[in-house]
């Protein structure tokens, strides 16, 4: 069933953090890690190997340290751009709609600037 299939892809604590991540623009592992609040390093590899194996992500020699890697969306991942943000405007809505809209942490606790 295609929901599932897209369900399958994007399951996982962390997957639709690292995608809205690389909406920003291609980041090194070392960037995505200090974004993004509480992964580990293993995780956020296992992570984007996953979205790799399904097209969503790919990488290549860092522009700024040839010796580093970036990881950036492919077209197919860069598809997923209304999507997420679909799905950021329904979980603010479903939060509101059932009254736990303080339960809702806010994206800066999650993701950091870019500039950190």
């Amino acid at each position: 069933m295609p929901v599932e299939r897209a369900l399958k892809i994007l399951s996982g604590r962390w997957k639709a953090v690292i995608l809205c991540v690389l909406l920003d623009g291609p980041h090194r592992t070392c960037e995505l890690e200090n974004r993004i609040a509480g992964i580990s390093q293993k995780v956020l590899l296992e992570q984007l190997r996953a979205l790799e194996e399904h097209g969503m992500v790919s990488r290549r020699p860092s522009a700024e340290d040839r010796q580093g890697i970036e990881y950036l969306l492919t077209p197919l991942g860069e598809s997923l751009r209304p999507i997420l943000e679909a799905l950021i405007e329904w979980g603010i809505h479903h939060a509101e709609e059932v009254q736990e809209t303080h339960r809702l942490l806010p994206c800066n606790a999650v993701v950091r600037d870019r500039g950190l």
